[in-house]
């Protein structure tokens, strides 16, 4: 009988390839049912079972190391709602696994603070949440074949595995949407040192191309605060404009309170759209028009891929489709 892979017998089985793993490897959070059937399936269609139990679990931690590098903006904090909801749902999704998590702030320092955190001994493999300005540090990891995946931009032939939105496509649906409000006069706010950023900064300009309207750019920092002192800012010694794509929703809610302060209403002189929908984007005030990221489906992919990648499987990035939601600030 020709012997199968992980892949195939998760197939047979109706479960995912971590589960298989996980199942064999005897890792907690899997029933005695599911066990029992996934081992008869994989005796009976000649699966390794030794083998794949070796290669999940080669680290023996249990713990999977949650990064989030702050290279771009040391302001930034944990209560950042944006990392508040994906620190929440990794945290769920990994305990349901029975395996712990272990949250690092980086503000990196050299270009050695993820090896260092790869090789301490505390952790299988590490899950980096965007990737700041630190995509070489990244990348030179996943190429010598570090288990780790990362939310953040994908790039056509880089070696490290991402899970994200088609930030490109974010940019041109918010552009669209302030085109089709009858905005002509717009500003892009957010640092494109990010690569998210950037790619929905060129996704807007794709939009404008050939539009007639005007685009600028802001490039401010992560926090609410800090949108809101550069906006002011900015509203001092340029023309106001009458449409605002934010790189996220905490900057347009702070693009929002700059606005309103200088008598620009909104959204009736100023159109704004922010970027997640995050919890408070539609508790702001106006409540926020924004492009949707779906975080639980895209921690559900962040986990399988890391948990796949430690079963010894060779895996690929996922870019997941962005949706406009449209509320009163535009």
């Amino acid at each position: 009988m020709a012997r199968i892979g992980v892949v195939q017998l998760a197939r047979i089985a109706g479960v995912s390839a971590s589960t298989v793993s996980r199942a064999l490897a005897g890792a907690p959070g899997i029933s005695a049912d599911t066990r029992a059937r996934i081992s008869n399936l994989a005796v009976q269609h000649g699966f390794r079972l030794n083998q794949t139990a070796r290669a999940f679990r080669r680290g023996q931690t249990g713990t999977i190391g949650l990064v989030l590098p702050l290279g771009h903006g040391e302001t930034q904090h944990l209560s950042d709602p944006f990392f508040m909801s994906i620190i929440g749902h990794l945290a769920d999704a990994l305990t349901e696994r029975g395996l712990e998590l272990l949250l690092s702030r980086i503000i990196p320092t050299d270009g050695s603070w993820l090896d260092r955190i790869l090789s301490s001994g505390r952790i299988d493999g590490a899950i980096v949440i965007g990737q700041s300005n630190q995509s070489d540090v990244i990348e030179r990891a996943a190429r010598a074949g570090a288990p780790v995946v990362v939310w953040g931009a994908y790039r056509p032939g880089m070696a490290q595995i991402t899970v994200g939105t088609d930030n490109v496509e974010g940019g041109r649906l918010a552009g669209h949407h302030l085109l089709a409000r009858g905005r002509h006069n717009l500003l892009f706010v957010g640092n494109p040192q990010v690569p998210e950023f950037a790619d929905r900064f060129t996704g807007l300009g794709e939009a404008v191309a050939g539009s007639g309207a005007r685009l600028d750019l802001l490039p401010l920092d992560l926090t609410a605060a800090e949108a809101e002192a550069g906006m002011r800012a900015h509203l001092a010694h340029h023309a106001a404009p009458d449409g605002v794509f934010a790189a996220s929703d905490v900057i347009a809610i702070g693009v929002i309170r700059a606005l309103v302060a200088q008598g620009l209403a909104v959204p009736s002189a100023v159109s704004v759209v922010g970027y997640d929908d995050v919890s408070i984007a539609q508790h702001s005030q106006p409540p926020l028009t924004t492009i949707r990221q779906d975080v639980a489906q895209g921690v559900r992919h962040l986990v399988d891929l890391l948990l796949r990648q430690l079963a010894g499987e060779t895996v690929q990035s996922i870019r997941m489709q962005p949706e406009l939601i449209v509320r009163e600030s535009s």
